[in-house]
């Protein structure tokens, strides 16, 4: 808690420091249309990113059960703990910043810059430095997500548009489903998954899918939303 009031306080004082604005600017004030956008692009993302484990059900022909851990407890931590993760990094590589250089470069280069820097923090997040295959592959995701991300927030200035994308697709990536080994799940596999054979096509599709169909999701919707001009 701590970490975000910190993060908070820095992001006031860059954009005093920079612009004379108050932290209205980013836009955390939820409003009834903002929270109508940011209950629809939370859906979207986290049934898009959900789908990921369904096409591994469909085609690698993994099973998942539920975690014999599953608490109430466990459920308020983990969720916490990905709603902190999220908005710190949407207050580290948007909010302050992606505001301040709008101001000053234009939307575009504004939005090309911070996706640079977003891609750059989850080659050390996911570990993957040095691996170039492993940093070609994270570098392109998530640059196209810090693309869609802060698009979402130059279309309607309010920060809780990418928020509600990245922790849609955050949450259940990392806690309802075991993207990964470690840390608690709500579901887990059942078993080591058998060994399946499938085409290239079935591959890609499993793999790419998703992802580029929240790209494409969370754009749509966003284009519905009337231009919100700088504060």
């Amino acid at each position: 808690m701590l970490q975000l009031i910190g993060l908070l306080a820095i992001s006031w004082l860059l954009i005093w420091i920079f612009e004379k604005q108050s932290l209205s600017v980013i836009g955390l004030k939820p409003t009834q249309d903002r929270l109508k956008y940011f209950t629809i692009l939370f859906i979207v993302s986290a049934l898009i990113s959900a789908s990921a484990f369904l096409l591994r059900m469909y085609f690698a022909k993994e099973e998942y059960v539920i975690t014999k851990s599953f608490t109430i407890e466990s459920i308020l931590l983990e969720t916490w703990y990905q709603f902190r993760t999220v908005l710190t990094e949407e207050l580290i590589c948007r909010g302050a910043l992606l505001y301040i250089l709008i101001k000053r470069f234009g939307q575009t280069k504004a939005i090309i810059i911070t996706s640079i820097f977003f891609a750059l923090l989850h080659w050390i997040n996911a570990g993957v430095w040095g691996n170039l295959t492993q940093m070609a592959i994270v570098f392109t995701f998530t640059f196209a997500m810090g693309l869609l991300l802060a698009y979402s927030y130059s279309r309607t200035y309010s920060l809780l548009m990418p928020f509600a994308i990245h922790y849609g697709w955050n949450l259940t990536q990392n806690y309802i489903f075991p993207e990964t080994a470690i840390g608690n799940h709500i579901f887990t596999l059942a078993a080591p998954p058998p060994t399946v054979t499938i085409s290239y096509a079935a591959f890609f599709t499993m793999l790419l899918l998703p992802k580029i169909s929240v790209l494409i999701a969370g754009y749509l919707i966003l284009k519905r939303h009337v231009q919100v001009e700088t504060p």
